[in-house]
């Protein structure tokens, strides 16, 4: 294609300086979008909420939310990165369970493996907090299933009924404590 004569490329291209930068806007969008829609594993949903005051009634019925609500900020932000590391780890058991899968392993066997996995990230994740936010997670647990760590496989076996229930209880997060801390945990493909 030739251009005109008539028309000096100089004044061509400062008419087409819009039209180049609009494409690589739109580029740059179309390309975080996709990386958006394949993000996996701990993702960062908005900023952190400050803190509200400790006589502010506590919308939740769970206590570890309303703990992180009223912690001060430094604080916050030292649980949300505790909470990656467990999203890490939940990981590192879907990585297990489908290795086991491809093994052959039954899913009474997995089943146990994913709840002994999970009461072990428990404890690595809370190797990394204060006394006192692990004495509240303790408590909820002891008086929820009679055990600091939470629930036991034969437990989940008989509250669920079926060892593939048990496994996919044992890799869930809780949504309330990731929403609180502005977290999404998402699965990544194994």
């Amino acid at each position: 294609m030739r251009l005109s004569s008539s028309l000096p490329r100089r004044a061509l291209l400062p008419a087409l300086a819009p039209f180049v930068a609009a494409v690589a806007l739109l580029t740059t969008a179309v390309s975080a979008t996709a990386t958006a829609a394949e993000a996996c594993g701990s993702i960062i949903t908005a900023p952190l909420a400050p803190p509200v005051p400790a006589d502010d009634p506590c919308p939740s019925t769970d206590p570890v939310v309303c703990r992180i609500r009223v912690m001060p900020m430094d604080e916050k932000v030292d649980a949300q990165r505790t909470r990656i590391r467990y999203h890490d780890l939940l990981e590192d058991m879907h990585r297990t369970e489908a290795d086991m899968r491809a093994a052959g392993a039954t899913e009474e066997e997995i089943a146990r493996e994913m709840v002994d996995m999970r009461n072990q990230a428990k404890e690595i994740t809370r190797a990394g907090m204060t006394p006192d936010e692990v004495r509240v997670l303790e408590e909820r647990n002891q008086a929820k299933y009679g055990n600091p760590l939470g629930p036991t496989a034969d437990q989940l076996y008989a509250k669920y009924g079926s060892w593939e229930k048990v496994t996919d209880a044992s890799m869930r997060t809780s949504y309330a404590v990731d929403r609180e801390l502005s977290l999404e945990y998402r699965p990544c493909p194994v």
